[in-house]
């Protein structure tokens, strides 16, 4: 039998004498709530899924095969997985024990099954799908590399509803460069502007899409720099700049600034390419704009969050910003006195 050993836990087939465990964490409503089987899931359903795959000591081309994770010897959930009829595409999802989320155990999960399936069966491109209110299931396709690629509206029947089913994928090819992106702090970063000549450039830039609910997309952002909004009976003065780390395009980072109608600064935009992040380029850009508001004269900087999973709201307090106790279309206000 086929075992995927990561740094805590062991991967394998899942048998008959795991089934009780899966109904326990299957049938919490909680747990269930994102995913497409029929409610109460039984033992049965759980004994006749294992009997299926008794013969199976691996994925099989065809046939949905599930992984029993196991932590310490107890299995805490499972990793399913199939490859389609002919090969190169499969298809993957992943279910925990409630006591069980938030310690990382899915993405390390993911990760092994990920790597496998690329590495030892025929496979370029991997797939999975999942409800879009899914943030927690998003964030860890987007840790093992995964891309969200479509939004199928009404595209999967659901305990008898058509639901959206948004989909993620990566490619062979995906994952090489996931695996081969900087970790390391940039040894230079530095903000410049953006011209007519270089947009296009600093225009690929792309957060992960579960951060899109608090960090608008590039297309977005140029669109307010160019037709700004209207906010406390005046239009939004930006002042951008793109984000070098090193010498490449990393970054955008955009000012509201100040007029008669805004007697602050405002951070408007600040985003970190989903391949660049996870180095420390947010709190360094966020010190050349303090460097530049500090010459500039101006004693406060004010900025806005959404809340929420993944929300940003944990790196501005980190950094000093303190919520004045106003909201703006329930996005908290914050003030750093610079």
């Amino acid at each position: 039998m086929v075992i995927l050993q990561t740094p805590r836990l062991r991967l394998r087939v899942a048998r008959e004498a795991d089934a009780a465990t899966m109904v326990a964490y299957r049938s919490d409503p909680e747990v269930a709530k994102y995913q497409d089987w029929d409610m109460p899931y039984t033992l049965e359903r759980a004994v006749a899924g294992a009997a299926k795959q008794a013969t199976f000591d691996d994925v099989v081309e065809g046939s949905w095969v599930s992984f029993a994770i196991e932590l310490d010897g107890a299995v805490i959930g499972d990793i399913v997985a199939c490859v389609r009829d002919g090969g190169g595409i499969a298809e993957m999802g992943y279910t925990l024990a409630p006591q069980h989320h938030g310690h990382g155990y899915a993405t390390e999960a993911a990760n092994a099954m990920v790597d496998h399936l690329l590495q030892h069966q025929r496979v370029h491109r991997i797939e999975a799908s999942l409800d879009p209110e899914n943030t927690a299931s998003m964030r860890v396709l987007e840790a093992v590399g995964m891309r969200m690629e479509c939004l199928a509206r009404n595209a999967y029947l659901v305990r008898g509803e058509w639901v959206d089913d948004l989909r993620y994928a990566m490619t062979v090819a995906d994952r090489a460069a996931w695996l081969q992106r900087p970790r390391t702090p940039a040894g230079s970063v530095e903000l410049v502007e953006i011209s007519p000549d270089n947009a296009h450039l600093w225009g690929r830039l792309r957060t992960h899409h579960s951060q899109e609910r608090f960090v608008s997309p590039m297309a977005m952002s140029f669109r307010h720099a160019l037709f700004p909004e209207t906010y406390q009976g005046g239009a939004m003065v930006p002042w951008m700049r793109g984000v070098l780390a090193d010498g490449e395009q990393v970054g955008f980072m955009m000012l509201g600034m100040v007029t008669e109608h805004h007697p602050e600064p405002y951070l408007w935009r600040l985003l970190i390419d989903r391949l660049q992040q996870r180095r420390g380029l947010g709190s360094q850009v966020l010190g050349l704009v303090i460097d530049q508001l500090r010459e500039w004269g101006h004693p406060t900087l004010t900025t806005s969050w959404g809340q929420g999973p993944g929300s940003p709201e944990p790196f501005y307090l980190g950094h000093g910003f303190i919520p004045t106790g106003e909201l703006d279309d329930d996005e908290v206000i914050a003030r750093l006195t610079l």
